[in-house]
């Protein structure tokens, strides 16, 4: 009865291994046919890529910043104030934007988007009145907006 029973678990043990050889060799001849790939897609994705690449052209590469100047009207670590000194130009200048930047350990407060630099003295000779220590910053600025005669 022993014998039986070696005998028995080497006829296992070689269908175990005749199995696991098929299974192998079936795959890797299913893995190595090719096949054909057919992309279906709707038209308007052409359509709708070829509108981007003119609009993307139109703005720049840089989402409309071209090179410019902006006048610094406040340095400091203390936010609060950076935020009230933004408040205060707003109050006299509310048509000219204004951006916080953040530079540890200081903030920045810098006005306008000038395309020269002799706009952005005139801008810092006006705001002498109400500021001290202004900086003329040259920096990518965002294109400013038409003028428009009404």
């Amino acid at each position: 009865m022993n014998k039986a029973a070696s005998i028995y678990k080497a006829f296992l043990q070689l269908t175990g291994c005749c199995f696991f050889i098929v299974l192998f060799f079936t795959s890797s001849a299913v893995a190595q046919t090719r096949g054909k790939v057919e992309i279906v897609k709707d038209a308007r994705i052409d359509t709708f890529a070829a509108r981007r690449l003119e609009l993307a052209k139109a703005v720049g590469a840089d989402g409309g910043m071209i090179n410019g100047f902006r006048v610094q009207i406040f340095t400091g670590a203390d936010r609060k104030e950076a935020y009230n000194t933004q408040a205060k130009f707003q109050e006299q200048f509310p048509d000219v934007r204004t951006y916080v930047i953040y530079n540890d350990p200081n903030f920045k407060v810098r006005v306008g988007d000038f395309r020269t630099r002799l706009d952005a003295e005139k801008m810092q000779d006006e705001l002498k009145k109400w500021f001290t220590g202004l900086f003329i910053i040259q920096e990518k600025i965002n294109q400013p907006k038409p003028e428009t005669d009404e």
